[in-house]
């Protein structure tokens, strides 16, 4: 079986390990999101993509879900003592060599999803990791800005998620980039040669959203022919982690399982996977031309996530059939 998932995160890393435990001899390839890339201290980070590659490869701090396990910080102590900035933005000293391997790479001519896979070959994530694009895409927060006199000011998404934490509304999510991308060498075969293809619990605006925001990729994944299914981030009316209802409401989105799946709408999605606590959105989501169950979807261990890709698995057979 060749499954294709589009990843974000902390979330789309985690389902990733329950897939592969529930589908051991499947062909995963995974487009990774780049829109949450950032450069900090001369050097190209890339969140998303090393999250999946640390949780994967067994390098990941399982406690906060992305950097490295046995972190230490000493550079970045180093560097707050020459005032050097941003101090909001923790870098570890591991993490620190993965960015530097990638800065390096790409200041040599390699496009990202060469330096991907060259960053893969020591972790051996199990799947084939792929950046959206090669191209430079990042996702920028609308904001009001209090010394603008009521005007507004974008901002990076990093800086938005991780300095401000959500704290102040979101008029407008931008992947700056985006319209001027293209996929990144291999994501629009591994979507033509796919057998399902999976939207994981991740955030549907700026993890999934900003994927299917290169041009090309929606549709060739409306256009595969093969079952697409997605399963909720949104349980109870809210997210099960991190803040995905501050960049919901900015695009007119209500935070339930029901409203993100008409967003991502029955033009792309077949099928999608609410909560059991949601179980009263099934019938709205059907109506709307999408299949769909409630089922467990609280990623608690590696056994509740895999039961998780196997429901997600089945429904596709149902689709297909």
């Amino acid at each position: 079986m060749r499954i294709v998932v589009l990843a974000g995160g902390i979330g789309g890393a985690r389902f990733l390990r329950g897939l592969i435990s529930a589908a051991p001899d499947a062909e995963i390839t995974v487009v990774g999101n780049t829109g949450d890339d950032i450069h900090l201290f001369g050097l190209k980070v890339c969140p998303d993509l090393d999250t999946v590659m640390y949780t994967l490869g067994g390098g990941i701090h399982e406690e906060q879900g992305w950097g490295r396990a046995d972190e230490t910080f000493a550079v970045k102590d180093e560097l707050a003592a020459y005032g050097v900035g941003p101090e909001w933005f923790g870098l570890g000293d591991r993490d620190f060599a993965t960015h530097i391997v990638r800065t390096q790479m790409l200041g040599a001519g390699y496009p990202l999803s060469a330096v991907t896979e060259a960053l893969c070959a020591r972790w051996q994530p199990g799947v084939k990791l792929l950046p959206m694009s090669d191209d430079r895409v990042e996702t920028h927060v609308l904001i009001d800005d209090p010394e603008a006199g009521g005007g507004r000011r974008a901002v990076h998404f990093q800086e938005y998620w991780v300095r401000l934490r959500a704290g102040v509304p979101a008029h407008a999510v931008v992947p700056v980039g985006a319209e001027q991308s293209k996929p990144a060498p291999g994501v629009l075969e591994a979507i033509a040669a796919a057998d399902v293809v999976l939207f994981p619990p991740s955030n549907p605006i700026v993890s999934v959203g900003t994927i299917l925001a290169v041009p090309g990729i929606r549709e060739a994944i409306a256009d595969a022919g093969v079952p697409v299914v997605g399963l909720s981030p949104i349980v109870g009316d809210a997210p099960v982690r991190g803040m995905a209802d501050k960049v919901l409401a900015a695009v007119g989105v209500q935070a339930t399982a029901a409203a993100v799946a008409a967003h991502y709408g029955s033009g792309l999605l077949d099928g999608w996977l609410v909560d059991t606590v949601d179980a009263g959105a099934t019938a709205e989501v059907e109506a709307a031309g999408i299949r769909c169950r409630a089922v467990p979807l609280m990623m608690t261990d590696l056994a509740a996530t895999a039961q998780m890709a196997r429901e997600a698995l089945a429904l596709a057979e149902e689709v297909r059939a």
